[in-house]
C-alpha cells in the first residue's frame, strides 16, 4: 500500500493522542493497545460473501450470517465480548444489498441495555479500511484514535454497534445508503442481543465521514426504521451541502485530495460511470485513490482541482446534469426530519469553517430542523480547524448521550441558532437536441386505490407518473396519527406499479386510514379510505 502522507500523520497522531486525553479526562480507563495479527481482508474472508438471491424476501436488519471475534482492539482493560454479523441492508439506489456490523459490550453487560451506534470516520474506498476489520486489529493504527473513543463508552457499560455503513462496495459519500446500513446494523444488533426495540433506547454518533451516516439514518429512522427508540443524534464536522464543500476545498493545499475520493465513492454508490467526464489526470488520479484510506491520499494533491480531474467540455462541474441531481439528492434534511434530539458541532477556524466542512452550513442544517420542531443544540468551536474541533465534539456529544440514554430532560438550544447559509439545490438544466438547455420537468406523481385484496392479506394501491421518473419515494399507511405500515420505492416510473400494505403481515382490521406518497420530506400525494370489515 502506499506509504501515507506526512502531514496526514502527524494530524492523525495528534488527534488520536487529544482524544485519549479527554477519555482519560472523563475517567475512562484506557490502556494500550495489544498488537494483534492481520485478520484476512473483507475481500478474501468468506464471511462477508453473500449472493442476491439469499437477500429475497428478507426484511433490512435480518442476520445472514454471526461470528464471535476473539479480539477487538480498543485500548481498553474492560473485559469485552465482541461478534460480527452479515446482515441484509438497502444500498443507494434502493436495492436490496448486505454490510457487517461489530458488536461490542462488556462481558457483563449491566441490567439495562443501552446502545451507541458509532458511525467511524473511517472514509474508504478499500476493505482495508473496514471497521470490521480495523476492530479486528487489521491495518493497525488506522482507526485507533475512534476506537479508543469506542473503548470507552463499552467501559461505561454501552453496548456499542460499528457498522461498515458504506457498504461491501465501500460507497463513501452515499448518504442515504449510509443511513439504512447504519439504521439496520442497529437492527441486526438488537437482534442478536434480544434487546426489544421499542424500548431499547439507541444513540447515534458520528463525526466527518461518520457524521453522514449519522445524520442521513437521523433522518431516515421515522420512515425507514420506524421501530428504533433513537434517544439522541450527535454529529459533528458535516457535509451538509457537497456543492459548497467542493467550492470551499477546491484547490486547497490539504483537503482537496478528498475531490476525487468522494468522486469515486458517490459514483458507486450511485451507479454513475464518471470515466467519460475524466482527463487523463484524472483518469489517473481516480484510480490511484479508489482502493485507499484517507490516510493515503490526504495533503497527496495539493492545488489539486476538480476542473483538473474533467475534460475541457465538463469544466462546470456542478452544472452538469447528472452530477449535480446526485449534489441536490445528498444535500441533508431533503431526505426527511429526525425526530429525536440533536447535538451539532463544527470547528470554524478562517471565519467560514474548519477547512472542510462550512460552519454556517451546519448551523443552517440545525436552524432547519429547529423550524420542523426538533430539539437542537449547536455549538461552533471558534479557531478550531476539522481535525482538533473532534476533541470538544467527542467531549460534549458524550455528556449529551449520557444524559438522553438515561432520560435526563432535554435541553433545547434553538433560540440561539442562526439561519446560516442557504441549502437550496442546484439548478438542473437538461440538453436538447439542438443544444439549448431548459429546466426538467418534475414528474407528476398519481395515486389510485384499489382497495382491500384479502388473498394478499392486505390493501392495494397503484403509483405511477405522467412523466419521467421519481427515486426513492415513501409509502405510509396510516390509521389516524400511528404510521402501521411503510413501503419504500427506489423508482417509480410511468408503468403502473402496485403496493400491498399490511399491519404487520396481516389484513388492516376494520376502520378508517390514509395513505400518504412523500419523497424528500414533502407529500405528495393522500387518499383517505375506510376499510369495512368483510
Amino acid at each position: 500500500m502506499k506509504e501515507s502522507h506526512p502531514r496526514a500523520l502527524r494530524r492523525a497522531t495528534a488527534l488520536r493522542r487529544a482524544l485519549a486525553l479527554t477519555v482519560a479526562a472523563l475517567a475512562f480507563t484506557v490502556a494500550v493497545p495489544a498488537a494483534f495479527a492481520d485478520p484476512p481482508l473483507p475481500s478474501a474472508d468468506p464471511f462477508y460473501s453473500y449472493s442476491v438471491a439469499q437477500l429475497r424476501g428478507v426484511a433490512p436488519g435480518t442476520i445472514l450470517r454471526q461470528r464471535t471475534i476473539p479480539n477487538a482492539d480498543l485500548g481498553t482493560s474492560t473485559p469485552i465480548s465482541a461478534a460480527q454479523v452479515l446482515f441484509r441492508t438497502t444500498g443507494e439506489q434502493g436495492q436490496p444489498t448486505a454490510t457487517v456490523a461489530t458488536i461490542i459490550q462488556p462481558v457483563t453487560p449491566p441490567a439495562v441495555r443501552r446502545i451507541v451506534s458509532y458511525q467511524t470516520a473511517y472514509d474508504a474506498l478499500g476493505p482495508v479500511c473496514d471497521p470490521s476489520y480495523t476492530l479486528q486489529g487489521g491495518n493497525s493504527g488506522y482507526d485507533s484514535d475512534e476506537q479508543t473513543v469506542i473503548g470507552g463508552y463499552v467501559a461505561a457499560g454501552y453496548t456499542v454497534v460499528d457498522t461498515d455503513y458504506e457498504g461491501t462496495n465501500l460507497d463513501w459519500g452515499a448518504g442515504q445508503e449510509s443511513g439504512d446500513n447504519t439504521l439496520d446494523g442497529v437492527r441486526a444488533a438488537e437482534n442478536v442481543l434480544q434487546a426489544p426495540p421499542a424500548t431499547t433506547p439507541v444513540g447515534l454518533i458520528g463525526y466527518s465521514g461518520g457524521a453522514i451516516a449519522t445524520e442521513f439514518a437521523s433522518e431516515l429512522a421515522p420512515a425507514y426504521a420506524p421501530g428504533l427508540d433513537i434517544v439522541g443524534v450527535a454529529e459533528g464536522g458535516i457535509p451538509v451541502d457537497f456543492a459548497h464543500n467542493l467550492t470551499y476545498v477546491n484547490g486547497s493545499q490539504d483537503w482537496s485530495g478528498v475531490i476525487p475520493a468522494v468522486l469515486v465513492g458517490v459514483g458507486r454508490g450511485f451507479g454513475i460511470d464518471i470515466k467519460p467526464y475524466l482527463s487523463s489526470d484524472g483518469a489517473q488520479i481516480t484510480n490511484s485513490v479508489s482502493s485507499q484510506c484517507i490516510n493515503n491520499f490526504l495533503g497527496n494533491y495539493p492545488g489539486l482541482t476538480v476542473q483538473k480531474l474533467l475534460k475541457p467540455q465538463y469544466q462546470n462541474f456542478l452544472g452538469i446534469p447528472v452530477f449535480a441531481k446526485t449534489i441536490n439528492h445528498l444535500i441533508m434534511s431533503r431526505t426527511g426530519t429526525p425526530t429525536g434530539p440533536l447535538f451539532i458541532g463544527v470547528g470554524n477556524q478562517d471565519g467560514t469553517g474548519d477547512g472542510v466542512m462550512i460552519a454556517d452550513d451546519d448551523e443552517a442544517l440545525a436552524h432547519t430542523y429547529c423550524e420542523r420542531g426538533v430539539s437542537v443544540q449547536f455549538n461552533t468551536y471558534s479557531g478550531q480547524d476539522h481535525d482538533n474541533a473532534a476533541i470538544p465534539f467527542e467531549a460534549g456529544a458524550l455528556s449529551f448521550l449520557t444524559a438522553r440514554l438515561s432520560g435526563a430532560p432535554v435541553p433545547n438550544g434553538c433560540s440561539s441558532i442562526q439561519p446560516g447559509n442557504s441549502l437550496a439545490p442546484l439548478p438542473v438544466q437538461a440538453q436538447s437536441q439542438g443544444g439549448a438547455t431548459h429546466p426538467k420537468p418534475t414528474p407528476k406523481l398519481r395515486l389510485h386505490y384499489i382497495g382491500a385484496r384479502r388473498r394478499l392479506h392486505g390493501v392495494a394501491i397503484q403509483l405511477w407518473t405522467t412523466t419521467g421518473a421519481l427515486t426513492r419515494v415513501t409509502v405510509r399507511l396510516r390509521r389516524g396519527r400511528a404510521t402501521v405500515d411503510t413501503a419504500r420505492l427506489a423508482r417509480v416510473g410511468t408503468g403502473k406499479r402496485r403496493v400491498v400494505l399490511r399491519v404487520k403481515g396481516k389484513m388492516p382490521k376494520p376502520g378508517r386510514y390514509a395513505v400518504l406518497v412523500a419523497r424528500g420530506g414533502k407529500t405528495l400525494d393522500r387518499h383517505n379510505f375506510r376499510l369495512r370489515a368483510k
